[in-house]
């Protein structure tokens, strides 16, 4: 990303928060601008400074994480990107009421902090989008509407998962999903690294899902059309589509009608 995200490190622990700041250094783009050693610290920064990100420690001797999140958004003031970094797992459910972007068990893993990072970017970049989005909506709201008809609401399409797995729970950002299969027990979200299980019908996640990147070519698949590498004519007038994580997804031709009106829009 080109802009600098300032971040700011809440835990009472000086070595935690040093780790934290280490595995930051691999990651340019994310400026750490301020340190806390307890929530009363971090509610006070957070509401004299302006944050994108927090990675935030949920048990400490006065307020905890979870708590200082409560107190912020009870003033009306807007959450940074919120990462808890702890090393107790009971607090994850709390933590996902408060939209928490990602849940890091201590000892923290290098792999999985990365993967975490890139979770804090893509929703930061989104953030972005649906700022901009929303400023072109509100546009759209003040402009006159026409004499006899109805203002019209905007669309909110989902645009993250909740996959649920033993010991924890966590969210996949839909612009990660490179595309979506039906198997007997739900769907598989395919990304780049692993393809998580959630327990919903396709149809029903291709109903919520924004139209304009997800397009549904088979009774078993919608695709992510930002990934698609390339695609081909297939046998029996269907086609074939490679993803950016390397694999092919066929279509099937009573879905050709939605594919052909996709193509059309590079013609």
């Amino acid at each position: 990303m080109s802009t600098s995200l300032r971040t700011l490190l809440v835990d009472d622990e000086p070595l935690a928060r040093s780790l934290v700041r280490e595995l930051l250094a691999d990651f340019p783009e994310m400026t750490v601008a301020g340190e806390c050693q307890n929530g009363t610290e971090a509610l006070a920064a957070l509401q004299t400074n302006a944050y994108d990100v927090v990675f935030l420690d949920v048990q400490m001797p006065d307020l905890d994480g979870v708590q200082v999140l409560q107190r912020l958004r009870a003033t009306g003031q807007p959450l940074p990107l919120v990462v808890f970094v702890t090393a107790y797992d009971q607090y994850a459910v709390a933590a996902f009421a408060l939209h928490a972007v990602d849940y890091l068990l201590k000892p923290l893993d290098p792999d999985r902090f990365a993967e975490c990072v890139g979770r804090v970017q893509q929703q930061s970049a989104q953030r972005h989008t649906q700022a901009v989005g929303a400023d072109l909506a509100a546009l759209l709201r003040a402009w006159p509407t026409p004499a006899g008809q109805a203002p019209t609401s905007p669309i909110e399409y989902q645009d993250r998962f909740v996959v649920k797995q033993p010991e924890r729970q966590f969210f996949v950002p839909a612009d990660d999903v490179f595309y979506l299969e039906a198997t007997g027990s739900g769907v598989l979200l395919h990304t780049a690294r692993a393809a998580h299980p959630v327990r919903a019908s396709l149809g029903q996640l291709a109903e919520r899902l924004d139209p304009a990147y997800f397009l549904r070519i088979h009774r078993s698949y919608v695709i992510n059309t930002d990934h698609i590498v390339e695609f081909k004519s297939w046998a029996h007038g269907e086609y074939l589509f490679r993803m950016a994580n390397g694999q092919h997804v066929t279509s099937s031709r009573s879905y050709n009608a939605a594919i052909q009106q996709f193509l059309k829009r590079f013609a």
